[in-house]
C-alpha cells in the first residue's frame, strides 16, 4: 500500500457538470482517491445544469468551474472564455503542483492534456469511453495523435473494444492504450420498502399488477429509443399489462413523444424527464431495456445489475464484454426491432428467467466491476507508469 509521501496530487478533469455516466465515473474516482490520503482536485469546463454549489456540498474536495464555455452561447463568444479558461487550468494546476491528470471525455483530453504538459504534470491520463455522438473525424483523429505524440502519456479505454477504435480508427499506439472497466459501489444504494415502491409506482401511474420497463439514458440518437418505440407496438400484442418508462431528458424528447402518439402507444408510455430518484425506480421496475447504437461501458446498466434487473441491451462496444446472452442478461443487435419485441417479450413471460438473470447480473457486478477494483487498477497505472517524458 502506497504511503503518504507516495500519494501524488490528482486533478480530475471532465467537460461538463451534467448528470451523466462519466461524471458519476469522474466524481466516484475522486471520492475513492479522497477516502486514501490523495490531494484531489476536480475541475470542469463548465456547468451545464448548474451542479457545482450542490456538488461541493456533497464532496469533500474541490470542485471547480473553469467557467471556459456556455452550452447557450454562439462559438465565437465561447472561443473567448476558452482561453481564460484554459489560463485558469494552467494556474490551478501550477499553484495545487498536481502531478497527475486524468481527463474523462474527448473534449477534456484534447483541451486539458495540452494545458497539463505546458504546466509539466508528469502524468497525463486520456480515457476513453467510447463513441460520442457528434464528434468529428478530427476530434477522433485528435484523440489518437495526443497518444502518440506524448502529450497524453497513456489513455486508459473502458473495454476492449474500445480500445480497438482507439488503436485503429484514431491511431493511438497500442502500448499506449490499456482497458481499465468502469466500476460502481455495491452497497452505497438505499433499499426501499414494499409500500415505499407501491407509493412511488402509483406516482407512475403503474398499478400493481402491471410490469414496469425500465430506460435510463439521455433522450439522444445514441439511446436507440426510437427502436424501442418501435418495437413496443409488438411487445403490447403479446404482453398487454406492461408500462415502459423513459428515465431522462434531451434534445429527442418532443421527437420521440410525437412518434409514441403516432405509434398508439402513449398510454404505454412515461416520459419521466430527469430524475434524482434512479435507485428507486430501477427498484420499483421489472425489468431494464437498454437498446443502444454505442455505448463504451454505460453506468445504467451496471446500475441495473446492481438492483439484480433482468437486463435486455444492444450487443455493442462494452456492452459485450459484461454482458453473456442468456447467463446474465439478454443481449440484441443493435437497431433489430423484431430480435428486440422477441427478446422482451420472452423475457416478460418467464418470472423466473427475469429472477435468474437478475441474480447472475449481481453475481457479475460484485466479481468484476467494483469501484474497488477500478480505482485500484488506475492507482497502480498512476504510482507505475513510465511516462517516457524526457523533458528536463
Amino acid at each position: 500500500m502506497p504511503t503518504s509521501l507516495d500519494k501524488p496530487p490528482i486533478l480530475f478533469l471532465g467537460t461538463q457538470m451534467a448528470r451523466a455516466g462519466a461524471q458519476e465515473v469522474l466524481l466516484t474516482q475522486a471520492r475513492w482517491f479522497h477516502a486514501q490520503g490523495y490531494s484531489v482536485q476536480v475541475a470542469f469546463f463548465y456547468d451545464k445544469e448548474g451542479l457545482q454549489e450542490e456538488w461541493l456540498a456533497a464532496h469533500p474536495f474541490p470542485i471547480h468551474n473553469l467557467r471556459a464555455w456556455r452550452w447557450d452561447a454562439d462559438a465565437f463568444s465561447n472561443i473567448l472564455r476558452l482561453l481564460p479558461g484554459l489560463l485558469r487550468l494552467w494556474f490551478l494546476l501550477r499553484r495545487e503542483r498536481v502531478q497527475i491528470v486524468e481527463a474523462f471525455t474527448p473534449h477534456s483530453n484534447v483541451l486539458g492534456l495540452p494545458v497539463a504538459w505546458l504546466a509539466r504534470v508528469s502524468q497525463r491520463i486520456a480515457t476513453h469511453h467510447g463513441y460520442i455522438e457528434g464528434a468529428s473525424q478530427g476530434l477522433a483523429r485528435a484523440h489518437g495523435w495526443l497518444v502518440s505524440s506524448g502529450l497524453a502519456t497513456h489513455m486508459v479505454a473502458v473495454s476492449e473494444r474500445v480500445r480497438r477504435i482507439a488503436i485503429e480508427e484514431e491511431g493511438a499506439r497500442a502500448e499506449r492504450v490499456s482497458v481499465i472497466t468502469n466500476g460502481i459501489e455495491l452497497a452505497d444504494v438505499q433499499k426501499f420498502s414494499k409500500a415505499e415502491i407501491a407509493s412511488l409506482r402509483a406516482s407512475l401511474d403503474v398499478p400493481e399488477s402491471t410490469l414496469l420497463a425500465l430506460t435510463v439514458g439521455r433522450l439522444m440518437e445514441q439511446k436507440g429509443h426510437t427502436y424501442l418505440l418501435d418495437a413496443i407496438p409488438q411487445i403490447l400484442q403479446q404482453c398487454p399489462d406492461v408500462v415502459f418508462a423513459f428515465a431522462g431528458e434531451g434534445p429527442l424528447r418532443a421527437e420521440l413523444e410525437a412518434k409514441a402518439s403516432e405509434l398508439g402507444i402513449s398510454e404505454a408510455i412515461r416520459f419521466l424527464g430527469l430524475r434524482d430518484d434512479i435507485p428507486s425506480l430501477l427498484q420499483a421496475a421489472d425489468i431494464f431495456l437498454m437498446p443502444s447504437l454505442w455505448e463504451g461501458l454505460p453506468i445504467a446498466m451496471l446500475e441495473a445489475m446492481r438492483a439484480t434487473l433482468p437486463i435486455v441491451v444492444s450487443e455493442v462496444e462494452g456492452v459485450e464484454d459484461v454482458i453473456v446472452d442468456g447467463r446474465n442478461g439478454v443481449l440484441v443487435a443493435s437497431k433489430d426491432v423484431p430480435g428486440l419485441a422477441a427478446a422482451v417479450i420472452k423475457l416478460l413471460k418467464d418470472p423466473q428467467r427475469r429472477v435468474k438473470l437478475g441474480e447472475a447480473g449481481r453475481e457479475t457486478l460484485a466479481v468484476e466491476y467494483t469501484v474497488e477494483r477500478m480505482c485500484k487498477q488506475y492507482e497502480a497505472l498512476f504510482l507505475n507508469q513510465n511516462t517516457g517524458d524526457d523533458r528536463a
